[in-house]
């Protein structure tokens, strides 16, 4: 029997943390400039899906932005290694991807939007990491690998085919299946409509994204405790046995610290079918929050 193209070695590649720390870091920042153009540019859509960056056929992308009467779109391109700009007027720049700082980085895309005619002011200040730097202070993140950060989009090209597929089989309210540059993760989320009751201390931010029950699961390079690539799938909130639920693979456990089933990357790659392993843990995943919460399944899924 021949494999599914999408469980070939090259839709699969290893990417262990440890050998591109320096870009990854980098990288997170250089995408949380040009999402906060999006951020800036996009009205507010619920649970702050005007936000996130998509998987491109090439790199990353903003899709088209409005800006006055004009639109333009921002495009990482993991081939040719380019921030590309692209305008509704035919105007085309590029900035090469390539180790610089960055602050260097931020000054020199701020220059590109203005050279086109883009006045555009976004947050100066990274979220979501641990002991920001201004973008334009910022001078310890220096690193691009070439070869990392396109590994890295191919992952992120396989994963999210593989996400939609998931998704396709909801028919329920559902996410896109997006980037979000501020946690530098992909992800999926599925809404049961009922809403949540507020978290206390929560800020604007969590309340928009968490206004609603839900079931997520994505992926990330690692960060934290977990320090290579990984899956994750949480409930949120968590119902009563969540944390007893047992997901597939086998591999698949069950992080107290983080409230959310985890798999290693590594084990879906290294799996006879990494495309079905991982689709193994999206629905069991999936199916034990809504079990255990009550979804009215029948109504949501093909």
């Amino acid at each position: 029997m021949n494999p599914s193209p999408r469980d070939l070695p090259q839709c699969w590649p290893a990417l262990p943390l440890s050998s591109w720390r320096d870009t990854c870091a980098t990288l997170h920042m250089w995408t949380q400039m040009v999402g906060k153009v999006r951020l800036a540019l996009t009205p507010l859509v619920n649970h702050w899906w005007n936000v996130p960056l998509y998987v491109s056929s090439r790199g990353l992308t903003t899709s088209q932005m409005p800006y006055r009467d004009r639109a333009l779109e921002l495009r990482f391109d993991f081939i040719d290694h380019q921030l590309v700009l692209q305008s509704s007027d035919g105007l085309h720049k590029a900035l090469p991807l390539a180790p610089r700082s960055v602050a260097d980085f931020y000054q020199q895309f701020m220059a590109m939007l203005r050279s086109a005619g883009f006045d555009i002011k976004i947050w100066k200040m990274p979220v979501e990491i641990p002991d920001p730097i201004p973008f334009d202070q910022d001078r310890v993140h220096k690193s691009y690998d070439p070869q990392s950060a396109q590994k890295f989009w191919r992952i992120l090209l396989t994963v999210e085919q593989v996400l939609n597929e998931f998704r396709s089989r909801f028919i329920g309210k559902s996410s896109p299946v997006h980037f979000f540059w501020g946690s530098f993760d992909l992800a999926v989320t599925r809404f049961s409509g009922r809403p949540t009751p507020d978290r206390p201390g929560a800020d604007t931010i969590t309340r928009e994204a968490y206004s609603h029950e839900v079931s997520s699961v994505g992926f990330w390079p690692g960060s934290g405790k977990i320090t290579d690539p990984a899956f994750y799938s949480y409930a949120a909130p968590p119902p009563p046995g969540f944390a007893n639920a047992r997901a597939l693979p086998g591999a698949a456990r069950y992080d107290a610290d983080l409230s959310e089933f985890i798999l290693m990357y590594d084990d879906v790659r290294k799996a006879p079918s990494p495309s079905a392993a991982l689709l193994d843990f999206c629905q069991s995943s999936y199916e034990a929050a809504a079990n255990l919460a009550a979804w009215d399944r029948k109504s949501f899924e093909r």
